[in-house]
């Protein structure tokens, strides 16, 4: 009996053994993660790319969408993810800030441009005085975007004002435009009944207003780094083996491919 009990014990081992050894990094408990995302071009990534280089490490990749702001890192704080991946740094500072969480870029995948589009007006050059131009109302997107409106001249803001600024910081308005505050989401709807809006790129790509497309930040800015969109977990979990396994795959030569191929100008992979 001791015999065919240590032998039992000795065959359980080896089972064991082998499957650690043959078991994938961030594997050991089910291998699914959960990641928050903007349908476009973040749940596209994910999806179309992203999902089957984890599958091929036995990583399962759950993708949830979201068209807001605020709901992914809502959602990621109270455990409902394991990460998200929609927004850029200065954002979540601010939202860390303003909302006392604790959340962490881990990786810069890529930088979407913001752009103005032609609304009521297609001439930028011909604005009319008292033209209304819609923008983001979330504090670093509308700081962003008074800044490419302040690039072509449209107006001018107060020294410093940085990414801080909103509409209460124009110093000079020579075409006494309105500045119409919007949530992020909503500014393609906007189109119809402003002269101009500047809207972020993955909400360009959603409404399929990319040739309304007037005036671009560039790619060769420093703002590409500065606004370049980062995948974010909870303080901690930056060294996870399933969170290093996704960072790896969203800065691989198939994710930088499927980009410049998809997205062409309005998505620019930063890695």
């Amino acid at each position: 009996m001791k015999k065919l009990t240590a032998l039992i014990l000795s065959l359980l081992l080896a089972l064991c053994f082998t499957a650690c050894q043959s078991a994938p990094a961030g594997a050991a408990q089910g291998g699914t993660l959960v990641v928050g995302a903007s349908p476009a071009p973040h749940a596209q990534i994910l999806n179309d790319v992203v999902k089957d280089l984890l599958a091929e490490q036995g990583i399962t990749l759950e993708v949830k969408e979201f068209t807001d702001y605020v709901l992914p890192n809502t959602a990621l704080d109270e455990g409902e993810l394991d990460a998200n991946y929609f927004q850029h740094t200065p954002y979540l500072n601010d939202f860390n800030a303003q909302n006392g969480t604790d959340l962490v870029p881990v990786v810069a995948v890529h930088f979407e441009p913001l752009a103005i589009y032609a609304g009521k007006c297609s001439d930028i050059a011909a604005i009319p005085d008292g033209a209304q131009i819609a923008v983001p109302n979330d504090t670093t997107n509308e700081a962003r975007a008074l800044q490419l409106l302040e690039s072509v001249g449209i107006l001018t803001l107060k020294e410093g004002a940085g990414l801080e600024a909103t509409a209460l910081d124009i110093e000079e308005n020579p075409h006494n435009v309105e500045i119409v505050e919007i949530e992020a989401a909503q500014v393609p709807r906007t189109l119809p009944d402003v002269e101009f809006a500047v809207c972020n790129g993955n909400y360009a790509l959603d409404a399929g207003i990319l040739d309304k497309q007037l005036v671009t930040e560039s790619p060769e800015s420093d703002g590409a780094q500065t606004y370049a969109n980062v995948l974010v977990v909870r303080s901690g979990d930056e060294d996870r083996e399933d969170i290093q396994a996704l960072v790896k795959a969203l800065t691989s030569d198939e994710v930088r491919d499927y980009i410049e191929t998809t997205f062409h100008s309005s998505v620019v992979p930063v890695f």
